[in-house]
């Protein structure tokens, strides 16, 4: 892998991982039951869900106005180089109208190094990328259907974006640095999206549960969209597990930074609720 590839595959690889919203909002708004029936004697009713997004990532990120890089990531690549990550979703619901939270922090760091003999002496070119990486979603949900086995929530609110690139690079041969640079990259915008999730109960254990989102419409980037589809299995009234997979995608560009990507890979994850 080149520095150049390097750099920019630290700065995709910053929203993936994820145990992002992967175990979703589709999961943690559709209960084993309608939320405003599910414990009974209380209005509001919670659930809080940790989950984990085996993730790999795929297309063009640019930064510092430079072309941009084609990526292909696999979960593995992004794990080796993961420092750190935090992921939660939560959502309150009272009768027919909810809300939705969901929280994703990434910090990646990797260092790359290259030398070359130059008329007998060795050239080396070192690099050092730390990316960090902020996605913070607020939806508002109306309650379309409730029935006992079934939930269908429309949802509407914003995604906030928030990249920052530290970059370090070096040139030296043998010796101490003949030359360095070091820079910062990155950006923040907020994407309008709406979208519709639900969930059927197959059995008094089993259901399925999935979501759709679409976004951006130009008002900063250009589109972002995210699906999911998993099924679930009702442990207790206030726990359910959920298997499933999930591929969200984003196409922004602004003064020379682009993250035109889509993640996606398989979900595993708990949904609490009180």
């Amino acid at each position: 892998m080149t520095i150049g590839r390097s750099v920019a595959s630290m700065l995709a690889a910053t929203a993936i991982m994820l145990v992002a919203p992967a175990v979703n909002a589709a999961d943690v708004g559709v209960e084993a039951a309608p939320l405003d029936d599910a414990i009974p004697g209380r209005e509001w009713t919670f659930s809080v869900a940790p989950y984990f997004w085996g993730a790999g990532l795929e297309g063009d990120v640019g930064l510092f106005g430079r072309d941009p890089v084609d990526i292909d990531m696999s979960f593995g690549d992004i794990f080796d180089n993961l420092k750190f990550g935090g992921m939660v979703v939560g959502e309150a619901h009272n009768g027919t109208w909810g809300l939705l939270v969901d929280v994703i922090y990434v910090k990646i760091e990797d260092e790359e190094s290259v030398t070359r003999p130059i008329a007998g002496v060795p050239v080396s070119l070192d690099a050092s990328v730390e990316t960090s990486s902020l996605t913070a979603t607020i939806m508002g949900e109306y309650r379309a259907v409730s029935q006992p086995t079934a939930t269908v929530d429309l949802m509407a609110g914003a995604r906030i974006w928030s990249v920052d690139n530290d970059i370090e690079i070096s040139l030296s041969a043998g010796g101490p640095p003949l030359a360095a640079f070091s820079g910062s990259d990155g950006s923040t915008w907020v994407d309008p999206i709406v979208g519709i999730k639900g969930r059927l109960d197959i059995d008094p254990s089993w259901y399925v549960a999935g979501w759709g989102m679409v976004g951006g419409f130009g008002a900063a980037s250009d589109v972002t969209w995210d699906v999911f589809g998993g099924v679930g299995y009702q442990w207790n009234e206030w726990l359910s597990l959920v298997a499933g997979y999930r591929a969200m995608g984003v196409d922004y560009e602004d003064d020379g930074f682009v993250y035109d990507v889509v993640q996606q890979g398989p979900v595993l994850g708990a949904v609490m609720r009180f």
